[in-house]
């Protein structure tokens, strides 16, 4: 994993970077990613909600991000988590709940998230109204800095996931997206990671591979006509 991560103290002499995500202060949080839960969700289509939460693990692996993910009860009708999170971010640390719908309400959740020592929380998870919602608040509330990614979280219909977002404004958290939080968190291509970072753009904007792969071949045709 690379350590050349931008902090705050870095883009603090250029005057940019204040106000967004010092990534050596975040650690994401993916709450109830579970398969019962993924067929009730209505405000995007599930391929693109799992698309979007693989991204992120796969960008916390590569910037070195702590992931904390947890299920409110796997074994019941929510089913198992998505196992791409744990695949593409094998450092993340799963914390079991005992049924509390609220992770917040968890103590060894709380005390995992405590245990990072970073105060900014970048959350997602299904539902977004309510596994996401709740704990937002209460972290708020506790003095952290939350980011909801609407993107990589869903909700069982349209009218839920806007509401979510007004409440989410109005209790202090703010939303976000996976592109604005993988552009966010990468900051400059002037880093080791690019060309890894290039394919999860292509994951959450896949046009964006389309106008990558062009590129790259109209570079090989003109070192082949050269």
């Amino acid at each position: 994993m690379s350590t050349s991560i931008h902090t705050k103290s870095s883009v603090l002499a250029s005057g940019g970077g204040i106000a967004l995500i010092d990534p050596a202060d975040a650690v994401i949080l993916l709450l109830d990613h579970q398969s019962g839960l993924f067929q009730t969700v209505k405000d995007i289509p599930v391929a693109d909600l799992r698309r979007n939460v693989a991204m992120i693990a796969r960008l916390a692996t590569l910037l070195d991000i702590p992931v904390i993910t947890t299920a409110s009860e796997p074994n019941g009708s929510n089913g198992p988590l998505m196992p791409e999170i744990h695949e593409d971010a094998p450092h993340a640390v799963y914390v079991p709940r005992k049924g509390e719908v609220n992770a917040w309400d968890n103590d060894d959740f709380v005390a995992q998230v405590k245990s990072t020592g970073r105060k900014t929380l970048v959350m997602a998870g299904v539902w977004t109204s309510v596994c996401v919602m709740f704990p937002a608040l209460d972290a708020v509330a506790a003095g952290y800095g939350v980011y909801a990614v609407i993107d990589a979280s869903g909700d069982p219909s349209e009218m839920a996931s806007r509401v979510s977002v007004a409440r989410f404004v109005q209790g202090g958290v703010k939303p976000t997206s996976t592109n604005a939080l993988l552009s966010e968190l990468h900051r400059t291509w002037a880093r080791p990671e690019a060309a890894e970072l290039a394919k999860l753009y292509g994951m959450v904007a896949p046009n964006y591979a389309a106008v990558s792969e062009s590129y790259q071949r109209a570079q090989q045709a003109a070192r082949n006509a050269s």
